[in-house]
């Protein structure tokens, strides 16, 4: 019996812990802590919010939450929805009413703020949604949310140096996977201050910034372009062709952003041969590069070799009839040589069944796809037109899960 009292000891407190955590006195009756969450109607607006339906969403999650009016999840989910369908006014005041309540945790206080902070940005409230997020750090200091949001901000008004700070911060808590993503980051901000000093005509200071993107992310393709800019800008050309010609090796599918420079950089060399070969070499290592057949096509052109360009550019128009460069190209070839009618018929011919004029036609009901002018839908037989199909924008990454 002693050997039992001690067991059944334990087992009273931890039935007393639950109810404690389930239960809670207010106005002199005690109050169920999960009757909001187990209702149908916060199962329902959970259902409903998975399916985007926003406006069934916050009518049953408003339902749960009249069922306990201190549920704070509940209030805080509702308010990030009602930002989303963009009734910020709305969302202000319900999360500046959940900041009011007593007795929140630090943590709890530091959430409501994040979601404050988060309504006073999409109202276009920079000063508040600042201080906003600002005095999370205070409260959390490896708050992930509210320092993506604060260097957010600091990006889009320029202030290069102060995001850099928190970018470094993020990349010192964020786990190992993430690393490369923060070196990325930090690259393209180190390439921002380069900019920034070129623009105070200071291009010792810009190219230690192009130099140190580079180093911290190798793929960064606009710090090589603007270092050699800066290179070429003091009178060290040669260097200027090296940085170029190094994106060609390390991102070979945006080696065409240095083809510009480039060419004009061997031309003005006297060593136009040289961007010929290196054109050359591109295509026999990426047959289907149209890019190089466009710039190369470009560089005959420009030198009193139509014939040749043309050649050239019917090649890079086989790989890709959508580029409306390579048409306005063509053109103006076509033009230095008189309008040939043999070469106008040949690229009539080119053209004739070029993907180019096949893009897909999509059904405004059903999103059936077509190739048709105008067409009746086999599925829902509605009458359509040519329209192009866009794409959503994604969402914004630097929001707290609702």
């Amino acid at each position: 019996m002693a050997f039992l009292l001690p067991f059944v000891t334990l087992l009273v407190g931890l039935a007393a812990g639950k109810a404690w955590e389930r239960y809670k006195l207010q106005d002199g009756r005690w109050i169920d802590r999960r009757k909001a969450r187990e209702s149908p109607h916060y199962i329902l607006g959970l259902n409903f919010l998975v399916s985007n339906q926003l406006d069934l969403a916050i009518a049953e999650l408003t339902k749960a939450a009249g069922l306990d009016a201190d549920a704070l999840e509940i209030h805080l989910i509702l308010g990030n929805l009602y930002r989303e369908k963009g009734q910020v006014s709305k969302a202000i005041q319900i999360h500046q009413n959940l900041l009011r309540r007593p007795r929140l945790s630090t943590m709890e206080h530091a959430y409501v703020l994040l979601c404050l902070g988060l309504d006073f940005r999409r109202g276009g409230f920079v000063d508040r949604a600042f201080e906003a997020f600002s005095e999370v750090v205070k409260l959390d200091p490896e708050n992930k949310y509210a320092l993506l949001n604060l260097e957010k901000l600091h990006e889009e008004q320029h202030q290069w140096r102060e995001a850099q700070v928190l970018r470094q911060r993020i990349a010192e808590a964020s786990s190992e996977p993430e690393g490369q993503r923060d070196q990325a980051i930090l690259a393209f901000l180190e390439n921002e201050l380069g900019l920034q000093a070129m623009r105070a005509d200071d291009p010792s200071q810009a190219a230690k910034h192009f130099e140190t993107a580079i180093d911290l992310d190798s793929r960064t393709v606009p710090a090589y372009l603007n270092l050699g800019d800066v290179q070429r800008q003091v009178g060290r050309t040669a260097d200027a062709i090296e940085t170029w010609q190094e994106v060609l090796r390390v991102a070979p599918e945006r080696g065409y952003l240095a083809f510009g420079r480039l060419q004009k950089a061997f031309t003005e060399a006297g060593v136009g041969s040289r961007f010929v070969d290196l054109c050359r070499r591109t295509i026999e290592s990426n047959p289907q590069d149209w890019r190089a057949r466009l710039a190369l096509g470009q560089y005959h052109a420009a030198n009193a070799e139509p014939t040749r360009a043309l050649d050239l550019l019917f090649e890079s128009l086989v790989h890709n009839p959508h580029a409306l460069a390579i048409h306005q190209a063509i053109w103006r070839t076509l033009i230095a040589l008189d309008f040939s009618s043999a070469l106008v018929r040949r690229y009539v011919s080119l053209t004739h069944d070029a993907v180019f004029y096949l893009d897909p036609h999509v059904c405004m009901r059903c999103r059936y796809r077509s190739t048709e002018l105008l067409w009746q839908c086999p599925q829902c037989h509605e009458w359509n037109t040519f329209v192009e199909e866009r794409i959503a924008p994604a969402e914004d990454s630097e929001e707290a899960p609702a």
